[in-house]
């Protein structure tokens, strides 16, 4: 029998809670432009990403913490993770720009299939933050981005099945999951530069203070006219290579886990 894949991050209660709450500010910073009173000033986002990349940047450092204390990364993981985090910054620049074809997307879903949810999450984030180094894509968008790809690749590592379920199901299930999850994080960062175009008087743009379920409905008509068509490819590009290359690339992730062996007790025993 072949041994039981291991994650390098066990998702335990504190490492859990971590996530939550950068989940729940995520959301806020997010979603409290559309909730804000127009003529209190106060629905704009000019000066959210510097407090938000503040706040993320500790809250990133405590899920590892946190899942250090819950004894599920060692530091045969934190290698793991800046190798996967290098490798990721590096397809970055491959694709961008060129109609949403970005290849790096299908490493974080089998990254975060193979590796768990707190893996992903921390992945995602780091990978955004040294592709932006990279490319020099600083910039108020990053911390956006940063939660974004989190959620996207820590997604991958809740799916049904981890150790059970192999082949062409298992491809099947990350290749759609890729697919949808691609059109999710096209519609948080159109979300994010969205309310900042304000003033524009376009029945397509954000008009602060008016009721939630108007301002949805002209931000989901700014998303189809505008980026529909570039998160397609993402989303293609993303099902393509999981298809393809996505068994190699899962046997490798998996057997570098085995390998490392994550989670292993040390003893010591007299001669």
């Amino acid at each position: 029998m072949s041994p039981r894949p291991q994650r390098a991050l066990r998702l335990g209660v504190r490492s859990a809670a971590a996530l939550a709450l950068i989940t729940v500010i995520g959301v806020i910073a997010l979603g409290w432009p559309l909730l804000a009173d127009g003529a209190s000033g106060l629905a704009t986002r000019a000066d959210d990403a510097p407090w938000l990349f503040a706040a993320l940047l500790p809250l990133l450092v405590a899920v590892v913490v946190a899942t250090i204390a819950d004894q599920g990364m060692d530091a045969k993981a934190v290698a793991m993770l800046g190798v996967l985090a290098a490798v990721g910054a590096a397809l970055r620049p491959l694709g961008a720009g060129t109609a949403g074809l970005e290849p790096m997307f299908f490493l974080m879903v089998l990254s975060g299939r193979v590796l768990g949810p707190g893996f992903g999450f921390v992945l995602g984030a780091v990978t955004i933050f040294a592709s932006a180094l990279l490319t020099g894509g600083v910039g108020p968008w990053m911390p956006f981005q940063m939660l974004s790809m989190g959620w996207f690749a820590m997604g991958a590592g809740l799916l049904p099945g981890p150790d059970r379920l192999r082949g062409r199901g298992e491809l099947a299930l990350l290749a759609g999951y890729g697919a949808l999850a691609s059109y999710a994080y096209g519609l948080v960062m159109n979300l994010q530069g969205w309310v900042i175009l304000q003033g524009l008087h376009s029945g397509i743009s954000f008009h602060a203070g008016d009721p939630l379920h108007e301002n949805l409905v002209r931000f989901l008509a700014y998303y189809v006219a505008t980026s529909l068509g570039w998160d397609l490819g993402r989303a293609v590009l993303t099902v393509v290579l999981t298809v393809t290359i996505g068994s190699t690339v899962l046997k490798a992730l998996r057997r570098a886990t085995r390998r490392a062996n994550f989670e292993a007790q040390v003893t010591f025993e007299g001669p």
